[in-house]
């Protein structure tokens, strides 16, 4: 059975708990991973770039200079394509839809993998419970220290903080914190896994991250 050391917020080992296989002993794809991970920023991304056809161009009502007798090119509108100030032709449009849909069932396998990886790597740890008296963002770092091993005043923790409820306490005191980040464990996905070196999970996140994610 997969068992992980529990501590407290001054890096003390306090206990023990069983972790469930059917989310910690997934088989590494990579593979799946990357399609997960492309789909999730994928449907972020917004058709910002949009072209002006010469439908939509202002101006050009008249044409430009009579047809004969000039010497010069035969011009109908000042919109046409060839025009500085024209329509553009083949231009990015905001129509365009660059959202890819994933099954539930790959979303989950892809967190369960990366989750997985990282028990593997000795990258997760599990805090019995996350609790600050006051909003401080030095006793937070400090904390982080202690956790991750690091030394004293090292800028980047770069760690992914999960908890099992909303606790504002230890959001805002994170949030100055270069490369570290809450999130509740019924949001828990793949691309901040895989963002952040070290998952700390609090031991209350546990059974939320079974009954969101084991259905």
């Amino acid at each position: 059975m997969l068992k992980l050391p529990v501590y407290n917020l001054e890096g003390e080992k306090v206990g023990e708990i069983e972790l469930n296989p059917k989310i910690f002993s997934e088989k590494f794809r990579p593979a799946l991973i990357w399609q997960v991970l492309t789909s999730m920023q994928a449907n972020r991304h917004f058709p910002w770039a949009h072209t002006k056809t010469r439908g939509e161009v202002r101006g050009g009502g008249a044409k430009p200079w009579r047809q004969k007798g000039t010497g010069r090119a035969r011009h109908g509108s000042i919109r046409s394509p060839i025009w500085r100030g024209g329509g553009v032709t083949f231009g990015p449009r905001k129509e365009k839809n660059y959202s890819k849909k994933i099954p539930k069932k790959m979303r989950r396998k892809a967190l369960f993998s990366a989750l997985s990886q990282k028990l593997k790597d000795g990258e997760i740890k599990i805090v019995d419970q996350w609790q600050l008296p006051e909003i401080k963002t030095k006793r937070m770092a400090e904390i982080l220290d202690k956790l991750l091993n690091l030394k004293k005043g090292k800028k980047k923790k770069d760690a992914l903080i999960v908890l099992a409820e909303k606790n504002e306490k230890i959001r805002r005191s994170s949030n100055n914190l270069l490369k570290t980040k809450t999130i509740l464990a019924d949001s828990l996905n793949v691309e901040d896994v895989l963002k952040y070196k070290n998952l700390l999970l609090e031991k209350g996140a546990l059974p939320i991250i079974e009954k969101t994610f084991l259905k």
